[in-house]
This record gives structure tokens, C-alpha cells and sequence, in this order.
């Protein structure tokens, strides 16, 4: 087989990917599989047919250590935290040095560093604090890195620690810190102080001194101010910490505790812990895609579970000598840490024809990530039949964890009580953003992120043009069924800036209930999700059982470190161009008007648009409602917004496109699956965005004199990917990036940086 008929002989992207990050000493794709499996030939096979792949650092490095160079085949690390003097915060600078010269990126939590303001006895008389030492272990991982690639690193803190306001605040100055993602870790206590509105006590006692660091906050503030600077910054993420320590197969063994999380937050690992990753393509395991008879193949799927399993020990013990540290060597060999994930998740429920979140597509996930765990634990007996269990295995601390009981069916409760397991953490759900990206599919548990892309062309005038490049799934679909227009398509293709957050976390928290160590994922939201939005979203994470959350807001000050592009001027007509602010158009009686009648949720709706003559721009809209419809009032007090918008010179994509960010209705949601009458969309707004869509493009063609059966001349929408402020660019190609999984990806080149 060819790279070319793996990926496609379309997918440039992903042979780019391939050639520039993965391939070595110009091998060919066959030998590439050769190395990579080390001559398995069922992992091999399930490459081959795109149903797995490894982690990026194994795909580039294995086999490599041969030829002498110095390389992990790691993904991540934590290193052990710095205790509480300046010898031990140096020394966990050195580590980082060290594992960031080998390739993997590492976490580090600094909540045993004395607060500010401590006393200590040296010339300083008083510490300067916990978080002044994270520009120190920024700057190693600014300095140090492997062929071009910067190192990635992740710096928590508990919620409890007496510095931990200014560890919030820190990186809203953007200058500060900027190569480190930071997570504040949060406990029962302190989410049950919130719920209550109660204070809460931030402590440190100094070993050395036997110094009392204490004060009382009040913990809704502490927690409105993580939510605000989220909301602004993208950072800092939510850990929850309790919920860590507790939904694993090791939470009952009293030697093992976790030290922290590495740099995408998707593995909790102990002092000098590591973790290799390959994942999954579920997309691959769905039967006759796109028909009524579509289904998931679960034989197939569980084969290759436990030939994954399999795969990634090999690569385990072959790259146990291979990791910088000796105290990664033993924590590994103690330990056996594996993280078995998925890609794909959105394809496959797109060619299910389910929608992502509901509880159709919930259900269906619930019960692959059931036998995926049930799969992989009897895997893991069964080479601990082989090989012997993991050094640190003790049956009874492992088979009476609640992860375990959820998890186990009975036959594999036997293999577990007679064999032991290889492995004491075998899933996570990590980013996989470059190799889904050269696959072509969705990353991890992600939605699909958007259903097109701009890509900027220059003409042979020397002007830039925009054009579309479908993703991936959403152009197989458009190619299978004739369709012209991305506008068309079914409702379940939902997108991450579409998509209401509450089924995004319930998808999460599904995969969670069968994940033993953690998620790594991003909930994408608009630019006019509000602070007291965000605090509900991490109310609603925190019920729902997620070991963690960060959230991207569209257009939130993050974006602006990498900004050096303008917005693209729009070609949609615009009522009025050319006016001054404040200036609104007068409606003349020469209107295009069209009408369409809409069923909702609540009963039937009427919707009156009228058109420029001359341009076909969009200039006012009437709506009402039916005998059985809802409020009245609502109705017309969003036609009048609608108006006073496209009159004072708002095009209609940007208001369509606002229609369509409102999220669903429970009430559109039930009819349209008892009735099925409803018109396009999932609430009241988004149908009525859908029918000035339909009646625009008809005053377009009419416009035109063309046949109404003949599609026009499409005309780019905004992006929902776009924000209000400037966009965040490839620093290679200068395309748009996007944040999907905690990784900036760019879809044009392939570039990836993960925070």
C-alpha cells in the first residue's frame, strides 16, 4: 500500500502531515507500518485499515533508539512535585530540562511551595511565593525542546493553597507564563462551599518553620473569579480533583497517590509517572455509513481493543530503558500506565445519522465505552496470565474500586481474580489533533469543529479569495447525496460552536463513567456566552461526574497572541452600505416580500420577510405566531431586533448566524421527535433564521432572472469559527488555527501546539 491510497489521494494535508512529522530517512509507507509495529502483524493490519494509530511520539520515534538518538517514545510525564526549598525547585527545573530534550511534555504541581510571604531563614527573610517560581519553569520549557518542537507543560495548584488568587490572575497578563497551561486543582469541600455560598479557608503550614499560613474566603467569589478569567483568558482550567483520586483501579491502593496531570490535562499520573497513547478510530467500525441500516460493528471494535492493548505493552517495555529519568524508569515499571483512547466519535454519529449529545448517540456511547473498559481489563489479565501482573497489583485493593465494579462483567472479574492485570491505568481520551487531522476525522471526544474552512487564494489581480474546504465527513456526505450547499444538510450535522454546552458535557460525562484516568477536551463557546454562564457550565460539569473542564470562548483575549490578521470584508449585500453608525434605512414600498409558515415547538409560526428590490438585501422581518403558537410578544420583539439590524447595515449570514448560536429547545426537541413536523432547526430563532435563509436565496435568484430550480452563486456565511476580535494564525502558513482538546490546530498545515 501507498501513503496515497491510505489517507487519499486528495488528502494533501494528511500526507504533509505524514511526510513532515512521522516519516523517517524517506521510508515508505509499508516500512513506515513495519517500524512503528515492530513486526505486529494485528496492529499493523488495524493501521492499514485506519482503525488505530499510536501516539505521535511512538509513530515518530519508535524503532529509532537503535540509530543512537535520544528519544522518548512518551507522550508525557509528571515529575515529582518540588518540595519546599530552593534545591528541590531547582532540581524539578533540571527534570523538565531533561524530559523536554527527549520529547515528552510534563505537569508539575507546586501547591507544596510556601505561599508569599512566608518567613524563611536566608537573606530574603520571606519567600516570594509559589507562583513566582512558574516563570522559571516556563522559561525551561521556552528553552528546551527536540527537533524545533518546544517542550509543553502543565502547572496546578490546590484550591486550598493561600496564593492560589494569584495564581488565577496570573496570565491575564499576557506577557507572563506563556509557555504553561495552568489548572487550579478544586475539592468536595470547596464545590460544596459554592453550592452553600459559604466561606472557605485557604491553609499552608511551613515544615521548616512550623509557620501558619491561614485566611477565609468566600468561596462563590473565589470560584466567580475562576469562571471570569476562563471566560477571558481560556485559563485556568478546573480540575476536579476528589474525582480524580477516586474513579480509577488504583483509588483503594494506600502506596499509590497521583502527583499531578500532564499537559492536556487527559492523564493523572504519579511522581515521575508516564503514559503512552494510541487511539481508536470508532469511525471505522460503523457498517453501511449513511443509510438507514447503518450500525457499529462491537465484534470488530473489540478485537481490536484488545490488540491495542496488547501493542501499547509492547511499546511499553521496549521504551522502558528509553525514558530520561531513572525515577520514570521505575515509576513506569511499577506501575505499567497505558492510555488506550478514541478518535473519531463525531464521524461515527454522523454516519450513524445520530446527533451528538442526544440520547440516542449518549446511549450508543455509553455502551461502547462499557465494552471497551470490559474489554481492555480483560486484556490486561490475560497478559498478566502471561507475564505477571503490574509490581504494585493487590487484588483486593484493585477489584474493590468503584471504577472497577462499574466497569468488570463477571467474566472478567474471573480473569481478573485469577490472573491479576498487566496494567493499573489502561484509558484516557487524549487530543490526537495532528493525527486525526491526517486521517481527516474529528479529535477525540470533540465535536466536529466546523463544517468548512476558508482557505485564501490570490487571484490573478492580485486580490485575496476566499474559498470553501469542506471537513472531511461533511464533503463525503455532500459528494454521497448531490448536495450543493453546507446550508442544507441534515440537523444532526452540529458543529463545537453550535452545539449548547449541556449535551457537550453529558457526551463527556458519558465517556467518563468508562475512562479510568481522564478526558482531554475543550467545550468550545460563542463569544456571547457570559461570566455567570461559564460558572453554570462548571456547576454542571462538576454534577455530571468530569474530572475536569476548560472551556474556549470565541474571540476571548487568548486569540490575541497570535493575531496579525483582519477580518475579510464580507461580499453578502448589505441594506444601506456605506453607513455612518447610527444610521438606519428607510423602507420604501417598492419591498420583495415573502412569507413562510413554521411549525415549532409550541405550535405554528408566521414569518414575513421584505427584501431590497435592486440588491435582494434583507430589510425588515414580521413574525407571529399561530392559534397554537407561543408568546406573541417574543415573537415580535425578535422581529424588530431582526429589522434593526439588517437596516442598520448587519448583513443576513451575521444574522442568521446569531439565530443559529441559541442553542436547543426541550419543547422542539420532543415534538420533533413524536411528530416530526417541525421545521428545520432545534428552536424557535434558528427556524426562523432557516426560513429567511430559504426566502433570501430566492429573492437572489430572482434577482438574478435565473431559474429558482438552479442553485446561485454561493456566498460565503461568517464563520462560527470567526470571532468578533481578531482570528489566532498559524505561526508556519499564517492560516487560521483553531483550539480543539487543549491544542491549537491549524487545518490547513497540520501545525499543532498543545497547552
Amino acid at each position: 500500500m501507498e501513503i496515497a491510497e491510505w489517507l487519499g489521494s486528495d488528502n494533501q494535508l494528511g500526507m504533509d502531515i505524514w511526510n513532515n512529522k512521522y516519516r523517517s530517512h524517506g521510508e515508505n509507507f509499508e516500512q513506515w507500518v513495519e517500524r512503528i509495529s515492530a513486526g505486529n502483524p494485528e496492529i499493523a493490519e488495524l493501521i492499514r485499515q485506519k482503525k488505530f494509530l499510536f501516539g505521535g511520539r511512538i509513530l515518530s520515534n519508535r524503532g529509532l533508539e537503535y540509530e543512537g538518538r535520544k528519544v522518548s517514545l512518551s507522550n508525557c510525564y509528571v515529575v515529582e512535585p518540588p518540595e519546599d526549598n530552593i534545591e528541590s525547585i531547582f532540581d524539578c527545573a533540571k527534570k523538565l530540562a531533561r524530559t523536554y530534550s527527549y520529547g515528552g511534555g510534563c505537569g508539575v504541581d507546586i501547591s507544596g511551595l510556601a505561599p508569599h510571604g512566608a518567613r524563611i531563614n536566608n537573606a530574603a527573610k520571606e519567600t516570594s511565593g509559589a507562583v513566582s517560581f512558574m516563570t522559571l519553569f516556563s522559561l525551561v520549557t521556552e528553552l528546551i525542546g527536540q527537533n524545533g518542537r518546544r517542550g509543553a507543560l502543565m502547572i496546578s495548584i490546590h484550591c486550598s493553597h493561600p496564593d492560589v488568587e494569584e495564581f488565577i490572575n496570573l496570565k491575564t497578563d499576557l506577557e507572563k507564563v506563556t509557555k504553561a497551561n495552568i489548572s487550579v486543582r478544586i475539592d468536595d469541600e470547596f464545590m460544596e462551599a459554592v453550592k452553600n455560598n459559604a466561606p472557605y479557608t485557604l491553609h499552608y503550614t511551613r515544615e521548616a518553620t512550623g509557620q501558619e499560613i491561614s485566611r477565609t474566603v468566600n468561596a462563590r467569589d473565589l470560584f466567580h473569579r475562576i469562571a471570569e478569567v476562563n471566560w477571558d483568558y481560556a485559563e485556568p482550567g478546573a480540575l476536579f480533583w476528589d474525582r480524580v483520586k477516586g474513579w480509577n483501579l488504583l483509588s483503594h491502593t494506600p502506596e499509590f497517590s497521583f502527583a499531578g496531570v500532564n499537559p492536556c490535562a487527559e492523564e493523572p499520573l504519579p511522581a515521575g509517572g508516564s503514559c503512552l497513547l494510541g487511539s481508536l478510530n470508532l469511525s471505522q467500525f460503523v457498517r453501511d455509513p449513511f443509510t438507514n441500516h447503518a450500525v457499529f460493528d462491537f465484534e470488530d471494535f473489540k478485537k481490536a481493543v484488545s490488540v491495542s492493548v496488547r501493542a501499547l505493552n509492547e511499546v511499553l517495555d521496549e521504551g522502558l530503558p528509553l525514558h530520561p529519568l531513572p525515577e520514570q524508569q521505575e515509576s513506569v515499571r511499577t506501575w505499567r500506565q497505558i492510555g488506550l483512547g478514541i478518535m473519531g466519535l463525531a464521524d461515527m454519529l454522523i454516519k450513524l445519522g445520530l446527533t451528538y449529545g442526544e440520547k440516542e448517540a449518549l446511549e450508543l456511547c455509553d455502551q461502547i465505552g462499557f465494552i471497551m473498559a470490559d474489554t481492555a481489563l480483560a486484556a490486561s489479565a490475560l497478559l498478566a496470565k502471561e507475564q505477571g501482573p503490574y509490581p504494585g497489583y493487590q487484588m483486593e485493593h484493585v477489584m474493590s474500586t468503584p471504577y472497577f465494579q462499574a466497569n468488570a462483567s463477571e467474566a472478567t472479574v474471573e480473569l481478573v481474580k485469577k490472573y491479576g492485570l498487566r496494567n493499573s491505568q489502561l484509558l484516557t481520551i487524549a487530543p490526537t489533533g495532528t493525527i486525526s487531522t491526517m486521517l481527516g476525522i474529528s479529535g477525540g471526544i470533540e465535536p466536529v469543529y466546523a463544517n468548512y474552512y476558508e482557505r485564501k487564494t490570490e487571484s490573478l489581480h492580485g486580490t485575496d479569495v476566499y474559498y470553501k474546504v469542506y471537513t472531511k465527513i461533511v464533503e463525503n456526505y455532500m459528494k454521497e447525496f448531490k448536495i450543493a450547499d453546507d446550508r442544507d444538510l441534515p440537523d444532526y450535522f452540529v458543529t463545537a460552536m453550535t452545539l449548547e454546552y449541556r449535551p457537550r458535557i453529558d457526551m463527556q460525562a458519558t465517556w467518563q463513567r468508562h475512562i479510568d484516568a481522564s478526558i482531554s477536551s475543550t467545550v468550545n463557546v460563542p463569544n456571547h456566552f457570559t461570566v455567570e454562564e461559564t460558572e453554570n457550565l462548571y456547576l454542571y460539569a462538576y454534577e455530571k461526574g468530569l474530572k475536569g473542564v476548560t472551556i474556549f470562548r470565541d474571540g476571548c483575549k487568548r486569540t490575541g497572541i497570535l493575531s496579525t490578521e483582519e477580518k475579510p470584508a464580507q461580499e453578502t449585500p448589505v441594506a444601506g452600505e456605506g453607513l455612518k453608525r447610527g444610521e438606519i434605512v428607510l423602507v420604501t414600498d417598492d419591498v420583495v416580500g415573502k412569507k413562510r409558515k413554521l411549525i415549532t415547538g409550541c405550535g405554528s409560526l408566521h414569518c414575513i420577510a421584505l427584501f431590497d428590490p435592486h440588491t435582494g438585501a434583507l430589510l425588515e422581518t414580521y413574525l407571529s405566531k399561530g392559534s397554537t403558537g407561543g408568546c406573541n410578544n417574543f415573537m415580535i420583539g425578535l422581529s424588530r431586533m431582526i429589522s434593526i439590524s439588517a437596516r442598520g447595515g448587519i448583513d443576513i449570514y451575521t444574522i442568521i448566524d446569531q439565530l443559529n448560536s441559541t442553542g436547543s429547545c426541550p419543547s422542539y426537541t420532543v415534538r420533533r421527535a413524536l411528530q416530526k413536523d417541525t421545521s428545520k432547526g432545534s428552536c424557535c430563532p434558528m427556524a426562523v433564521g432557516n426560513a429567511l435563509l430559504d426566502m433570501y436565496r430566492e429573492v437572489q435568484q430572482e434577482i438574478a432572472g435565473k431559474d429558482p430550480a438552479q442553485p446561485p452563486k454561493k456566498i460565503p456565511k461568517p464563520k462560527a469559527v470567526q470571532s468578533a476580535r481578531d482570528k489566532m494564525v498559524c505561526p508556519e502558513c499564517g492560516e487560521p488555527l483553531v483550539f480543539e482538546g487543549g491544542c491549537n490546530i491549524c487545518k490547513s498545515c497540520g501545525w499543532s501546539k498543545c497547552f
